[in-house]
């Protein structure tokens, strides 16, 4: 607004100028007194308006500079808002991290407890599964953990004089692992069992399959000696006599052929 307005004034004092500074006038304009004064107040008025549109100039310079360095602030303001917020977002998701990363550490931490236990634990079992040096009776063998394990708990049952549960689990035992390195013990015990509960005919069985299983064993006498026994408790003298003579014959340092010759002798 104050340029327009001073360059209205400038124009219409050009124009007054060249009104009087007309063609018709010129040639006695410089001799008359008054027209050069006109002329100097003229150029005066000039130069006073051409200073006031610098000055409005400078002022409306001045005033858009002032604008403009408050837009600057403004952006400015905005701009450092922005950051502080992306900061601030920036610090949330550090701490999200961090937060994640310590998680992240203990669950680690976990599986790894985990994978211990999980070691030590197949371990075990392995350990539990491993086969068993077994020494009996001058022989080694391999037995499964469980199948020792059994076999004791069958023979336990037998020290206790529970003869009928010791015969079913010898019975299941020699089943489960017929070729079991307990095979020619286990039929001599459950030969023994089934002596006390007076099933003879079985007990005669199992005595004799548990020597000629193992007729190097240390129970092999006894066997063929309880075997014996059996026959002369169903009164079958003539097989007893036979099974007391193979006795004294095959073993006859053992304390079994001792026993054996002084019923061998009884029987005549």
């Amino acid at each position: 607004m104050l340029v327009s307005a001073a360059n209205f004034k400038f124009r219409a004092l050009l124009l007054t100028l060249l009104l009087v500074c007309a063609p018709s006038s010129f040639a006695g304009l410089f001799d008359d007194e008054e027209a050069r004064k006109a002329v100097l107040d003229l150029r005066q008025k000039v130069e006073a308006i051409d200073q006031a549109r610098i000055k409005d100039k400078e002022t409306l310079q001045g005033a858009d500079g002032l604008q403009s360095v408050r837009d600057d602030n403004v952006q400015l303001k905005r701009s450092l808002l922005d950051l502080q917020t992306t900061i601030e977002q920036l610090r949330v998701d550090l701490s999200k991290q961090v937060g994640q990363q310590e998680q992240l550490a203990k669950d680690v931490s976990e599986l790894q407890r985990r994978q211990r236990d999980l070691a030590q634990g197949v371990d075990d079992r392995m350990r539990r599964l491993e086969p068993i040096k077994v020494n009996l009776d001058g022989k080694e063998f391999f037995a499964d953990p469980n199948e020792v394990k059994e076999f004791d708990a069958a023979l336990a049952l037998l020290r206790k004089s529970d003869f009928k549960s010791a015969t079913q689990s010898f019975i299941d035992f020699l089943r489960r692992y017929p070729q079991s390195g307990y095979q020619s013990l286990g039929l001599f015990w459950l030969g023994s069992a089934q002596y006390a509960t007076r099933d003879y005919r079985e007990a005669i069985t199992n005595f004799k399959s548990s020597a000629d299983g193992n007729p190097t064993s240390s129970k092999a006498p006894e066997a063929l000696l309880a075997m014996a026994n059996s026959q002369m408790e169903l009164k079958d003298v003539r097989s007893a006599r036979r099974t007391l003579e193979d006795l004294i014959k095959l073993y006859p340092q053992s304390e079994a052929a001792v026993a054996g010759k002084d019923r061998l002798a009884k029987l005549k």
